[in-house]
C-alpha cells in the first residue's frame, strides 16, 4: 500500500471496528521477549488499536487531536513530563493520562515521541526496547555520530521507528513524488524550494536550536533529495543577520540560501528566512524537460503578484506551519497506525533523517568556510521505494 493511497487524510473510513492483535517479541505487560515489535495484522476489518503521545505540548497536543479523528484509534494515552499538562488535554480530548512512560508502553500498540529534541535518543530506545513501533519528532539525535549509532540500534531491533518529516506526508508533495518517479516532468533541470517562517522563534530557543539549517532548512534538506531521488555530490551555501542581532549572537543566521548538485546534475536552491510579515510561506518548484510543477501555492500563499488578474496575498494568509500543513499532519498520524498495524512499510525511516543532518552540517560548514562542500552521504537501501511500499 502507497503512501498515495492516503492523500486525503481527512476522507472518512469505513469498515467493521474489531480488534485484532498479533503480538510478537513482546508481552502485553510490557516485558521484551526478544526484540520484534507488535503488531495489528489485516483481516478485512478495521482493527482497533492503542496509540500512545509522550510530550503534549504544541507538537505532541496537535497530533494528540489528530488521532481521535482516526476510527482506527479507540484508545489514546498521554504522558508528559510536566506535573498536570497530559492530564488537561486527556480531559479536553476524552484520552487517559498517565504518570510515566513505562506505563504508557505497556497500554499501547504504538507512540509518538514529542518530547523536548534533547531526549529523544534516551525515548526511542526506550519504546524500542520495549517493543512498540515509534514515530519520533526530529531530529532523533542531535549529532550525526549520535545518530549514527542510535540508527544502528532501531535496525537491529527490527522496530518500525518513523521521523517526523511532516512534507512527506503532504498530500500535494505525495502527489509531486509520484509524478517525479512516473517520469510526468520528465528530466528535473532545476527545483526552487521557499521556506519562511512568519515570526522568528523565541530567542531563548536559538543557542539549543542547532541553527537555521538543522532547524528550518532541514525539512527541505530532506523533502527535496526524497522528490528527486538522487544522491546530492555537492552543497553550497551562504547565509546573514537581517531580521534581530539575537541571531548573531547565537552564532546563526536568520537568513540563508542553498545550492544543491544531484548526482545526474540538476540543481536545487533552498532558501530559508525567519520573518514574513506577510504570513508563513512554503513552496516547492520543479521545472522538467516535460512541465513544471509547484506546491505550496493556493489562496491562503502570503505571495502578491504585480500582473493584473494575478494572486494577492490576503488576510487569512498561513499564520504558521500548523496551518500550513494542517493536512499533511492528519495525514502523518494516519500513515503511521497503518504502520503500526503492519499493512505499509515505514515512509521516512530513520536511515534517510541521517542524510538530511548530514547535508545540514554540510550547509553549516559551506557557510562558515565560504566553499562547496561535498558531503558524505549513507548508502540508500533501493529494496523500499520512497513512498513506503516495498519493491518486488
Amino acid at each position: 500500500m502507497s503512501l498515495g493511497a492516503f492523500s486525503d487524510w481527512s476522507a472518512p473510513n469505513s469498515g467493521a471496528r474489531q480488534r485484532t492483535e498479533c503480538s510478537v517479541g513482546r508481552t502485553r505487560g510490557g516485558s521484551s521477549i526478544g526484540s520484534a515489535a507488535k503488531f495489528h495484522l489485516p483481516t478485512g476489518e478495521m482493527n482497533l488499536m492503542r496509540i500512545g503521545v509522550a510530550g503534549v505540548g504544541r507538537i505532541g497536543a496537535m497530533h494528540a487531536r489528530n488521532l481521535t479523528d482516526l476510527e482506527t484509534v479507540d484508545k489514546l494515552v498521554l504522558f508528559d513530563p510536566q506535573p498536570g499538562r497530559a492530564d488537561a488535554l486527556a480531559r479536553e480530548i476524552g484520552a487517559e493520562a498517565v504518570a510515566d512512560l513505562d506505563t504508557l508502553l505497556r497500554e499501547v500498540d504504538g507512540v509518538v515521541v514529542a518530547t523536548p529534541t534533547d531526549t529523544h535518543p534516551e525515548m526511542v530506545r526506550r519504546t524500542v526496547a520495549a517493543g512498540v513501533p515509534t514515530l519520533c519528532e526530529k531530529p532523533i539525535a542531535s549529532d550525526v555520530p549520535a545518530m549514527r549509532a542510535l540508527i544502528a540500534e532501531v535496525e537491529a531491533s527490527g522496530v518500525p521507528v518513523l521521523v517526523g518529516f511532516q512534507r512527506r506526508f503532504d498530500p500535494a508533495v505525495v502527489e509531486l513524488k509520484r509524478r517525479l518517479d512516473a517520469g510526468e516532468v520528465g528530466t528535473p533541470y532545476l527545483v526552487r524550494a521557499v521556506g519562511q517562517d512568519a515570526a522568528p522563534p523565541d530567542f531563548g530557543y536559538l543557542p539549543a536550536s542547532g541553527g537555521i539549517f538543522r532547524d528550518l532548512l532541514i525539512h527541505d534538506l530532506d523533502a527535496v533529495p526524497w522528490l528527486i531521488g538522487e544522491p546530492v555530490v555537492e552543497v553550497y551555501a551562504g547565509g546573514s543577520v537581517l531580521v534581530d542581532q539575537a541571531f548573531a549572537d547565537a552564532d546563526d543566521v536568520d537568513n540563508a540560501v542553498v545550492m544543491l548538485r544531484f548526482a545526474g546534475g540538476a540543481h536545487a536552491v533552498l532558501t530559508g528566512g525567519r520573518h514574513n510579515p506577510a504570513g508563513y510561506d512554503h513552496r516547492i518548484e520543479v521545472l522538467g524537460s516535460a512541465q513544471s510543477l509547484a506546491v505550496g501555492l493556493d489562496p491562503r500563499t502570503p505571495l502578491t503578484s504585480l500582473e493584473e488578474g494575478g494572486p494577492q496575498a490576503g488576510p487569512d494568509a498561513y499564520p504558521g506551519f500548523p496551518e500550513r500543513f494542517a493536512r499533511a499532519y492528519g495525514n502523518e498520524m494516519r500513515v503511521f497506525v497503518e504502520v503500526v498495524a503492519g499493512r505499509m512499510a515505514n515512509p521516512s525511516p530513520v536511515r534517510d533523517s541521517l542524510g538530511s543532518l548530514i547535508l545540514a552540517e554540510a550547509c553549516e560548514r559551506s557557510r562558515r568556510e565560504g566553499r562547496p562542500v561535498v558531503p558524505e552521504l549513507p548508502a540508500v537501501d533501493p529494496a523500499v521505494s520512497a513512498l513506503g511500499e516495498v519493491a518486488p
